[in-house]
């Protein structure tokens, strides 16, 4: 593949990743109130999980493979483990017998902080893109 475009697929698996974290964050929001899913249980926070996306190629040098950066990917979507928020509250029908509901373990606050957050690192890759498009098209006037 040419090498060229690396730092595009770097930024966009950005974007990717950024794009996925933000609609888990939406979700959380959205869910800040849920007492009872499917499962019957509280919604649990979700976070979204990345790892570097590495490129494996033998070093001609060394013979060795070696991992090189291409960006980031997503492996999954885990639940927060953290405790569930009690609430006292005896006239909801989820109420246990002592009056207290379990409620979701979302802190709005700390889901507003980590959407700022993702949107700025959003911006940032589109920023990459633009400057390398850009760039691009100098040289492709460079060429003329």
């Amino acid at each position: 593949m040419i090498k060229t475009f690396n730092t595009l697929r770097i930024s966009a698996s950005g974007l990717s990743a950024e794009r996925l974290r933000m609609d888990t964050i939406a979700s959380n929001i959205a869910n800040v109130n849920t007492t009872r899913g499917a499962d019957g249980q509280p919604y649990r926070r979700k976070i979204a999980v990345f790892q570097e996306n590495l490129n494996k190629e033998l070093n001609k040098e060394t013979g060795k493979y070696e991992g090189k950066s291409i960006g980031v990917k997503a492996v999954g979507i885990e639940e927060d483990k953290s405790p569930l928020r009690r609430v006292y509250d005896p006239s909801n029908p989820d109420a246990d017998e002592e009056g207290y509901v379990s409620m979701p373990n979302v802190n709005i606050l700390n889901e507003m902080a980590d959407m700022i957050v993702a949107t700025r690192a959003y911006e940032a890759n589109i920023n990459a893109v633009n400057s390398e498009k850009s760039m691009f098209l100098k040289a492709l006037e460079i060429g003329r």
